[in-house]
């Protein structure tokens, strides 16, 4: 086995030792196992608009039908897709950005870090949602894509913050300054070094922005800003919204996507309680 491969099992094997992360994991497993899945599991198309337009729920239709026509459970069946996909990439995105930048703002302190400190204290103040709405209404094109951007691009400022005071801690430990004199190259003492010892916060960034981006997907779909012809939890909810489904009592196209965001977003938090056992034995549970 690979060291790689050692180390995602050890690191599995932490969090699953974990109570509440080994609940976020199971939660998050479902969730990929039923994305995965959906031409399978879901028991028509979700685009298809051959049943009656709102329908309650019944045999035919578990969650009842849109005002199109549509059928709502295969619909949050396919939506777990998109909205998956769009909080692993833009929870990837934002930790390699955060982790970049602090990464050089902690190790190069001076004019390097005074700039980069001020971008991200910048990006820390501005309002997040206002932000990706102004940049999702100016982006002319509407796509998954265009969202993972907007919330990846809009996530990274808190990651890079924390991980900047790390790597500044962590510069001036008689290990990194062992691996200096030895005439190590920068890269190598950064990746070998200094990133190993930050993998908890590496992690916890990762969770953050993940569960972050599950919101703000949902958020800017809910408000159009999103491509309608893509089906995800949050244009779920955008139709529900277009479509009067509370006047309508078609209250389960409102409680069924609502409810899978939820659970995802407390999939990422629980797992998150996990996270800082990786890197401190101390926290461990007992298996």
């Amino acid at each position: 086995m690979t060291g790689p491969a050692r180390f995602a099992g050890r690191a599995l094997a932490t969090l699953w030792s974990n109570g509440k992360a080994r609940i976020g994991l199971i939660v998050i497993i479902i969730i990929i196992f039923i994305a995965v899945l959906a031409p399978v599991i879901a028991p028509h198309s979700p685009t298809a608009t051959s049943f009656p337009p709102y329908r309650g729920p019944n045999a035919v239709n578990w969650f009842g039908t849109t005002g199109n026509g549509q059928d709502v459970f295969s619909q949050v069946i396919y939506g777990s897709r998109i909205s998956l996909l769009v909080c692993v990439a833009s929870g990837a995105m934002a930790t390699v950005v955060a982790v970049t930048l602090g990464l050089i703002a902690g190790y190069r302190p001076g004019l390097v870090d005074e700039l980069l400190s001020f971008v991200t204290n910048l990006a820390l103040v501005i309002p997040g949602i206002p932000l990706m709405i102004i940049l999702a209404a100016y982006i002319q094109v509407h796509s998954v894509w265009t969202i993972v951007l907007v919330v990846g691009f809009t996530s990274w400022a808190t990651g890079a913050r924390v991980i900047r005071s790390q790597a500044s801690t962590l510069r001036t430990r008689e290990f990194v300054t062992s691996a200096v004199f030895s005439g190590e190259r920068l890269p190598r003492v950064v990746l070998r070094e200094i990133l190993p010892n930050m993998t908890s916060l590496v992690a916890g960034s990762f969770m953050a922005a993940a569960t972050a981006a599950v919101l703000a997907e949902a958020s800017l779909e809910f408000l159009g800003l999103g491509n309608p012809a893509t089906v995800s939890w949050g244009t779920i909810l955008y139709a529900a919204q277009q479509q009067n489904a509370l006047l309508t009592g078609q209250w389960v196209l409102i409680l069924a996507p609502g409810l899978a965001i939820v659970l995802l977003m407390t999939s990422f938090a629980l797992i998150n309680f996990g996270v800082d056992a990786l890197s401190n034995p101390r926290l461990r549970e007992k298996a």
